[in-house]
This record gives structure tokens, sequence and C-alpha cells, in this order.
């Protein structure tokens, strides 16, 4: 059954009827963990749970985005998957969950049971045609991530002071990596900092922002020195891009999210730029202001197009061809409105970013606020920022009676290194063998498309010219890699015997 998804509304009328929906579903399943949740072991046999694993684990239904008709029927031991209602309103993943836990579970509650991924099995559609050995790499930004191993996360635990600094140190100073590499594959580097606002995600973000200290808001002075610091380490960071010193970076509005790629990673010879979602509003302005765009998930984008009556139309007129004859399209706010841009214009769309009036809200908890710059290296105006990490023993029954079962939860904004770096480390640690489920960022997934390659790269080539750009050998190999998981992203993965399977 094709799946129709609606734009990233964030209205709150669409909250309520996202609420109202997972309401409706059966109230006895075990929710998933809640990041900052008190965890408490497994209850005894027949308790809360019993043994009957995440099967009944709720869901997003609107978490795919790529309207293919789903499997009709997976094993019974795997994390099943819910039907998909009628298409209705969409939410991001996370902001939905926030919602159900909110509701479900106030504050002070505990959890007494955790997903038991280590069991996750896979249909026949979201098996690799081969097993391998690497990951395919992933684009998006992850909320969360949930490791589960029969071995403890030993690494996680508090590390010695001198340890934490040398590890730091390592990551500024870009050196080769001896103690502790869990320390550098948590860290990231963010502007603007406040510490008392999220400040990713900034789609749908405004619920978790009400009610806080915005001086700004009201204050155009003061937007205008946030501004100015923004663009500062906005050009920074482009600069950092276009010298391969930085291999890629993130602008996240409060609209939309850009990720900018610098020359030789996903198989582009070229820096190219990646817009989701975007609007016709923002593509004309874009038009406009003499950017040259494409839209790669509109049918026949960079190819010409024949009217009814022969006329011949360019790709502009295309698409404005197409929106005016076909009122069911609809594309604007979802992920085939995702824009690519290439090479000397990703310059020109810097400056149209850092003068487009509406690139930051006017109104609301977000006004007056710049948006949030995610990179992996260190940047003007940045400010070193660690994800959160925590490991949890609990018990969980066996046939033999109980056994250990570790896991150990990552929150933040995960970015595809961070990913990479997580999985090597654990792939060592735990001997070969762990379950993990991912939760993406929804409106990021799209950036996982196969981009038009005009030739194939070197690897060695590629490799020597970023050799400086701050990321282990074996991530800057995975990231050069072209992307092959369409619109989807990784949410499941197992590794067993060093073998990858995975699901998207």
């Amino acid at each position: 059954m094709a799946l129709s998804v609606p734009c990233y509304s964030t209205h709150p009328s669409f909250r309520n009827a996202g609420l109202r929906r997972k309401r409706a579903r059966s109230s006895g399943a075990a929710p998933p963990l809640a990041a900052g949740l008190h965890l408490r072991p497994f209850p005894a046999a027949g308790g809360r749970g019993g043994g009957g694993g995440p099967a009944a684990g709720r869901r997003n239904p609107f978490a795919r985005l790529d309207n293919r008709p789903r499997v009709a029927a997976e094993p019974p031991d795997g994390l099943a998957r819910e039907q998909p209602e009628a298409p209705g309103p969409f939410l991001d993943s996370n902001q939905e969950n926030d919602l159900l836990w909110e509701e479900k579970f106030p504050e002070g509650t505990t959890v007494t049971e955790l997903p038991q991924t280590s069991h996750v099995s896979f249909s026949e559609s979201d098996i690799p045609s081969s097993e391998n050995t690497e990951l395919p790499v992933d684009w998006s930004i992850k909320t969360r991530l949930l490791f589960t191993s029969s071995q403890p996360f030993t690494w996680a635990d508090h590390l010695k002071a001198q340890e934490e600094a040398q590890g730091l140190v390592q990551h500024c100073r870009a050196t080769e990596v001896t103690l502790p590499k869990s320390i550098q594959s948590l860290i990231y580097w963010l502007h603007p900092a406040l510490s008392w606002l999220p400040l990713f995600p900034r789609i749908g973000a405004d619920r978790k922002m009400a009610g806080k200290t915005s001086p700004w808001s009201n204050d155009v002075t003061l937007q205008h020195v946030l501004m100015s610091d923004w663009s500062v380490s906005f050009t920074s960071l482009y600069n950092l891009l276009k010298t391969k010193l930085c291999p890629y970076f993130y602008v996240c509005t409060y609209q939309f999210t850009v990720l900018f790629r610098a020359a030789g990673l996903a198989g582009s010879d070229l820096i190219t730029a990646l817009i989701s979602p975007t609007t016709r509003g923002l593509r004309e302005a874009m038009r406009n202001e003499g950017i040259e765009f494409s839209l790669p998930l509109i049918k026949e984008s960079g190819h010409k197009k024949e009217t009814a009556s022969g006329t011949s139309l360019g790709y502009g007129e295309y698409e404005s061809w197409v929106i005016q004859n076909q009122d069911n399209l609809q594309m604007d706010h979802r992920p085939e409105s995702v824009v690519l841009v290439k090479g000397i214009n990703t310059f020109t769309l810097l400056n149209f970013l850092i003068n487009c009036k509406s690139l930051v809200a006017t109104s609301g908890p977000q006004a007056g606020l710049p948006p949030t710059l995610l990179s992996p290296v260190a940047f003007r105006g940045a400010t070193m920022q660690i994800l959160k990490a925590r490991s949890v023993n609990v018990k969980t029954q066996a046939l033999s009676g109980y056994r250990d079962q570790f896991s150990l939860e990552i929150t933040g904004p995960i970015m595809p290194h961070s990913l990479h770096s997580l999985t090597m480390l654990l792939r060592s640690s735990q001997s070969g063998s762990f379950s993990a489920v991912l939760y993406p960022h929804e409106p990021t997934a799209v950036f996982n498309i196969c981009l038009p390659v005009d030739k194939v790269l070197d690897r060695e080539v590629v490799h020597k010219e970023l050799t400086n750009c701050g990321l282990h050998p074996n991530t800057l190999e995975q990231l050069s890699q072209i992307p092959l998981l369409g619109k989807s992203s990784l949410r499941n993965v197992v590794l067993r015997d060093y073998i990858y399977n995975w699901r998207s």
C-alpha cells in the first residue's frame, strides 16, 4: 500500500490528532525507552511486559518516507511494525515520541523494560543482497541511539580526568587517536550555544522552547548582534569546507535543514548542498538570486519536458507547469521537495541564506534565534559539545532463568561521523556482536538519496585531498561512498560475528 506523507507540520491541531491516533491503539504495548527516565531491572516472570519483547512496541506510522508497500508479514520474534494508518498529519518521529511520553508517562515514572534489540530479525526485503562488514553511509542526523549487547559497555563508565583531557586535546588537534576513543566519538561543534535552549532539532521545536527565556525575541539590536555572529560562523564553516579542512556541516533552521558536503564526499567531485524540505516560495527566491539548482527526486528532473501542445519546457518552467496543472502533487514540505545545489552555486547559496529574511522566525518561541550550525570540526564561534551517553545493566528472562543484558543510550545531534565512530568502537569492544535501534530526525533522511555522478572519483586522490579534514581514515572512506539508502535511513542494525545486517 502506497503511503502519502503530508508536510512536516507542527500545528497544535496536528499534534493532538497524532495523539488521538496513538491512544486509540492497544494500551498494553510496552513503550520504547525514553531518554532521561530512570531505569529499573526487568520484572519477574508474569510481570508487566512478560517475555513478549517489543513485538507490540509503538512506532511512528509515517517514519518510512519512500512510499513503498510494506512487507505483508514479518517474523514474530522481530521488531514488529504496525500497519500504517490512513495518511494523516505528519509528525517527526522524535517529536511524536516526546508527545506520547509526556502524555502517557508523567515525570517521575520509571521504566522497567528495555527493547530487546539483541533478538532483532529481518524480513527478506530488509536484508542486504550480500552480508557486509560495513554499514552503508547514512547522512541523516540521529537524535538517539540505543545499543544492546550481552557484554558490558565498560568504556562508557566514568572517564578519568586525564583520559577525558587527552581525548579532547587529540580531537581538537586532529592527531592520531590513542585513548580514549569513546570521548572523541561523542564530540561535536555547535553555534549558537545556549545551554537552557534545545538547539536541535529546530523543525517542530516550538513546543520544547515554549516558556524558555529568550531576551532577543523583542530586542532588534540583540537580534542583529546574534545574526552578525552567526554570519561569521557560517562563513568560517564554508571556508573550511572549501579548503577541505571540514568534511561537512549542517544548517538547521526552523523550517528546513541544509547539508553542505566537501568535494569528494558522497561520490561528488564538487561541493554540494542539499536543502530539505523546501517550498515553492523558497525555490523561486533562490532562482531569483541566480542560484542554479535541481530537484533530484522529481520525475524527469534535469531533462526537458514536452507539454500536451508539444512546447518544450526548461527545468524551472517544467516545475511551474507541473504545480499549476497537477494540484495533487503537493511536494512542498515533503521529501520530494529536496533541492540540490552544486559547485560555485553553493557560495551564492551561502550569501542568499545570510541575507534571507525568512531564515529566522519572526514570531513564536524561536523568534529572532539564528539557525543552528552543526559540524564535526571546530570553527569560528563554535562551542565544543559532547553527546550524552549512559549505560544500563538489566536482567532479561531466558529459558534457563535470567541473563544480563547491557544497554548503551546515546542522545543528542548524532552526525554521520559519530555514528560510524561509535559502530567502529563497539565492533571491537563488544567482540563483533551488538544490536542497535536508531532514531533519525525524519526531515534529514532524504539526504541519503543518490545524486547524479558525472565521473567516478579516484578514492586515493579523494583521501589524500581530505587528509586534514579531521575525520578518521575509515570514517572518511565510508563518507566518500555513494549513498544507497534513498529517502530512508538506518533504523535497526544487528552485528553478528562481525557481519552487519540492517533495516531502513
